[in-house]
């Protein structure tokens, strides 16, 4: 019965690969040679590109702050959150429409909303005019033109448009634990932060992990918003590996050298998300 069950996951299979391994596996194999992407005549040239790759300090920099970035989204949206879910939980009047408003962003077009963030981060934008109106000058910063804040501010925006959707995510964990659990901690004399600590979290372990795994793939992989809001910039201060990925390929002609790149990011995302889903997979075990 088994086998017969089999037979009808052949079509979808037999697309999947034509339209997607098959040519994964063939743009692979031009990080091996020194293509530029648009000369018919291509050279194999081994592990040039990937030692390239070490020797680059534009790359060390992009996996650096990709690196950053992506640690910095993930710990924030998910504590953002969590505690958006925790509010919306309770039982305010308000509670659905605020459950709407706090999710909307994150239905947006990345795009769109990275560009009407750039336009209020302007230093003449919308963000400065507020703060011109209650503190003083001094407040006022080039939020996507120093370097020391264009990181923290592109990241501030990647939370501020999906922490929406980690709070659905929690808030299903949330509405899924029995409202008995709660009254035996409450029998038993455990404190607010007790049942928070011994009781919600441990049975927001499933929540918890598709959050975290969510926010590390796209932190890892952002593009959409750096290339919008900074294309990478001042200088190199956002870039990440999707945009020198991007440059290498369609700005520079290193055809090659960018597929390398991209299959770092690859491997990158595959390794640390599937440690970290094992690790959070067997800390959600241990807590049942």
């Amino acid at each position: 019965m088994r086998r017969a069950y089999a037979w009808f996951l052949v079509p979808a299979l037999a697309l999947y690969s034509f339209v997607v391994l098959l040519p994964s596996v063939q743009g692979a194999t031009f990080a091996f040679t020194d293509w530029d992407g648009l000369n018919p005549t291509r050279h194999f040239i081994g592990l040039a590109n990937f030692r390239q790759m070490l020797e680059d300090p534009a790359a060390r920099g992009a996996l650096r702050q990709t690196l950053v970035i992506a640690a910095a989204v993930t710990v924030v949206q998910n504590a953002v959150g969590l505690l958006l879910a925790l509010g919306v939980h309770s039982r305010i009047k308000s509670r659905n429409v605020l459950r709407v408003l706090l999710f909307a962003p994150a239905v947006m077009t990345p795009v769109v909303t990275a560009a009407l963030w750039k336009y209020m981060l302007a230093p003449e934008g919308a963000l400065n005019g507020l703060i011109a109106a209650v503190g003083p000058d001094s407040w006022q910063q080039n939020w996507l033109g120093d370097p020391t804040l264009a990181l923290c501010s592109v990241a501030g925006v990647v939370v501020w448009q999906f922490a929406g959707y980690s709070m659905v995510i929690f808030l299903a964990g949330l509405q899924g634990i029995p409202q008995e659990v709660y009254e035996a901690a409450a029998v038993d004399g455990a404190s607010g932060w007790q049942r928070f600590r011994h009781v919600v979290l441990p049975l927001l372990a499933p929540a918890t992990t598709i959050n975290l795994m969510l926010s590390v793939i796209g932190g890892l992989k952002l593009f959409d918003q750096v290339w919008v809001m900074t294309q990478g910039g001042p200088g190199t201060a956002t870039e990440t590996l999707s945009t020198l990925i991007y440059k290498n390929a369609f700005q520079l002609d290193e055809y090659a050298y960018s597929v390398a790149l991209a299959i770092v990011l690859t491997v990158f995302v595959a390794v640390i998300s599937g440690g970290q889903y094992r690790l959070l997979h067997r800390g959600g075990e241990a807590a049942r």
